[in-house]
């Protein structure tokens, strides 16, 4: 009976000392995405995407806007054949107008899901690299977690950034002030 007390304390000790010996890293996954230089390359290609789109919007609302105001001018006196076909007019352009909203909405998140993969991708793989090159065994999202022991978790995301080439000085703040003022230049704002 001693023999097996004596086996077990030995092979829980050896289970501590070896789960002393793990490393563990948090990163900051997002501020990683929005640092790197093709998310504000996409962002400037979706901003563009989305000034044509309300360009066109605009368009097609001016056009309803102007032929409402014409049935609403007209009507009276308009015969009931060609209030009916106005009326139809300006329903089948509402529906544009719906569809059209609807359609770009959804081709715009497409868009911008489709530009996000391959910069994801990139910093997946730079943080992949960094953790086995630090010999991380576990590498957390600082975002999904709700408390990080500072002490026993390493923050790799400034290890990720070097990898990834990253001036110190870009960060999520000045990447969205540099979008904020290319906006700016678009007419956006």
């Amino acid at each position: 009976m001693k023999k097996l007390f004596v086996i077990a304390a030995a092979a829980l000790m050896g289970l501590t000392a070896s789960a002393q010996n793990l490393k563990f890293a948090h990163v900051d996954f997002q501020a990683l995405v929005v640092v790197v230089p093709e998310y504000a390359q996409a962002a400037d290609a979706l901003a563009a995407a989305q000034k044509d789109a309300q360009e066109n919007l605009n368009e097609m609302l001016e056009e309803y806007q102007k032929k409402a105001q014409a049935y609403e001018k007209n009507a009276a006196t308009w015969a009931q054949t060609i209030r009916e076909s106005k009326e139809k007019e300006l329903g089948s352009l509402q529906q544009r107008i719906q569809e059209f909203q609807q359609d770009i909405q959804g081709e715009l998140q497409q868009m911008q899901q489709k530009s996000m993969v391959p910069i994801q991708e990139k910093v997946d793989n730079a943080i992949k690299t960094v953790a086995k090159e630090g010999g991380y065994i576990f590498v957390f999202e600082r975002a999904q977690l709700v408390y990080i022991d500072e002490a026993q978790s390493t923050d790799i995301t400034p290890a990720v950034r070097k990898a990834l080439g990253i001036p110190e000085d870009r960060t999520p703040e000045s990447v969205q002030a540099e979008l904020q003022a290319r906006a700016q230049e678009l007419g956006m704002n």
